[in-house]
């Protein structure tokens, strides 16, 4: 017992047994739900209390809270960078001003309460970042006010926080009298009237002037607006054609495209055709993961990969989030990309990509003690604001670096991009070093808050969650007139919730959801960090 109870003294001995029983009750699932990572800080205030109560002296060291710390957010940085700038231009304003709607709401609530019932801001800093379920936020909240106060606003809001998204986005449909079906169709409608249906058809060719040139000299693409995916001549087996293909006549191509690129390039081949293209096993779909610097932020529309190899790009998968390609797309080290090429350019597709996991799995650290060192910095520069001097400090100045830097992607030889693994890897640890000794603090303090002002706590943490949901539905369906399923998707981005999207995705066959989530959560994180700072320093 005594051995045990030395133990218990050790610093780092007490660091892994709580980052150990921490995960082992984030694996637990009651009804599909578990609180993963986060529950850490459970156990780590429940120890914190155990010390307090027995009047056991103990601490961690400071720089394995600030070490993590820097870890953590640099990592949720490289996550969010590559796609914090685009969400703007290709998703538009309106699920960006919805997800933004419901984090100020919810900030303007802690604020409120704060005031109206004299609850320190320090204690509402961390009931916002648990009601919105945001870690990262309550890692800007400690950093800026070094106050034990945040953690345990954010242990008790949290549960709440997660339950109460994945209530609300079951029971919106019918509090809203909301039919999902109808969402789905009139989704369907105003994604094929902004971007038109992409058809495809069978050809026989048969105008005497195309016959014996290539579709290079033909400049079909450029003509029509239309590809040739597949050809079969006479008695041969079907194809995946190149630019120096020759075109003769009787040649049946199948053609893809939109209905008007479909009239012109008929009007310049041939006749629609209901002869059948047969399967040849000729293409192949597969992933590829980027490990080709050479590729590094280049467009789609730059590596001109159906010209070059007769191959497509249809899905990007970047830090665990599935994007939609588009020609200004730029590749980023690490990517997952969905290629369906001919069988014959598979190897170059590969050699073109590099789809070399061993090297992904060596990625260096170089860029990631640079990237740091470089937000330490930024984060120390003074900046002059009218009669007073603002620094961005440890957490603003590293995510603020390493957004900008993921966004940029590559300086010279240096790829400023985490692969998925890394940063998964990275940001779990970061996390765990951080939240250990935060919640061991906030546990000493625990009693001593919930005398001070009561199980109310609790309340506060769950209007601090219903409230801006309330609101951002009501705006979004009444004032922006957008998509319901568009709606839940914009809000569980919002209220950075995975378990909330996991919820809406299993009412809806439709990845309106998806799209929505995707475009608002780097921006959402961002925005709760800079408010949860904000209310640590007022």
């Amino acid at each position: 017992m005594e051995f045990f109870s030395e133990l218990l003294t050790k610093d780092y001995f007490v660091l892994f047994l709580v980052i150990g029983l921490g995960i082992a009750l984030g694996n637990v699932r009651v009804k599909g739900i578990n609180f993963d990572t986060s529950a850490v800080i459970f156990v780590a205030i429940f120890f914190g209390y155990l010390y307090n109560l027995y009047g056991i002296t103990f601490s961690i060291p400071p720089i394995i809270q600030s070490v993590g710390l820097v870890l953590f957010i640099y990592t949720i940085g490289m996550q969010a960078g590559p796609s914090f700038f685009s969400s703007f231009k290709e998703q538009g304003t309106k699920l960006i001003a919805l997800a933004a709607i419901t984090v100020i709401t919810g900030g303007l609530t802690a604020v409120s309460i704060s005031y109206i019932y004299g609850v320190d801001m320090n204690m509402m800093s961390g009931l916002l970042t648990g009601a919105l379920t945001s870690t990262p936020g309550l890692a800007a909240s400690i950093e800026s006010s070094h106050s034990p106060l945040a953690s345990i606003g954010y242990g008790i809001a949290y549960p709440f926080g997660v339950l109460g998204v994945i209530l609300f986005v079951k029971l919106g449909p019918s509090l809203f009298r909301v039919k999902i079906k109808e969402e789905e169709q009139k989704f369907e409608e105003q994604s094929n009237s902004n971007t038109p249906m992409v058809i495809n058809k069978n050809l026989i060719i048969s105008n005497q002037n195309v016959h014996g040139k290539t579709i290079d000299e033909l400049k079909i693409r450029f003509m029509t607006k239309a590809n040739i995916s597949r050809i079969m001549k006479p008695n041969q087996l079907p194809i995946s054609p190149t630019k120096d293909t020759v075109l003769e006549i009787g040649d049946i191509i199948k053609a893809v495209g939109t209905v008007n690129a479909l009239h012109r390039i008929e009007i310049l081949l041939g006749k629609v055709t209901d002869i059948k293209i047969p399967r040849s096993g000729t293409y192949e779909v597969k992933w590829y993961v980027v490990s080709n610097d050479n590729v590094v932020n280049k467009t789609i529309q730059e590596l001109n990969l159906f010209e070059n190899y007769s191959a497509t790009i249809t899905r990007i998968r970047r830090a665990s989030i599935d994007l939609a390609p588009h020609p200004t797309t730029k590749i980023k080290y690490g990517d997952k990309i969905l290629v369906s090429c001919s069988t014959g350019n598979v190897s170059a597709v590969t050699q073109l990509f590099g789809n070399s996991l061993k090297r992904i799995g060596e990625t260096s650290f170089l860029p990631v003690a640079f990237g740091i060192a470089i937000g330490i910095l930024v984060g120390s520069i003074a900046i002059p604001l009218g009669g007073m001097h603002l620094k961005l400090g440890l957490t603003g100045g590293v995510l603020l670096s390493s957004i900008f830097l993921s966004w940029k992607g590559k300086t010279g030889p240096i790829i400023w991009n985490l692969p998925g693994p890394a940063n998964q890897i990275l940001r779990q640890l970061g996390l765990l070093l951080f939240l250990t000794p935060v919640g061991l603090n906030a546990g000493q303090s625990l009693v001593s808050a919930v005398q001070e002002h009561g199980a109310i706590l609790f309340l506060y943490g769950a209007l601090i969650t219903l409230i801006p949901m309330i609101i951002a539905v009501f705006t979004g369906r009444f004032l922006l007139k957008i998509n319901f399923l568009s709606i839940l998707g914009a809000l569980t981005g919002g209220m950075t919730s995975t378990p909330g999207l996991s919820a809406t995705d299993s009412m809806t066959e439709s990845d309106a959801p998806q799209i929505a989530y995707a475009a608002v959560y780097p921006f959402s994180l961002v925005l709760i960090i800079a408010v949860a700072e904000i209310m640590a320093i007022l």
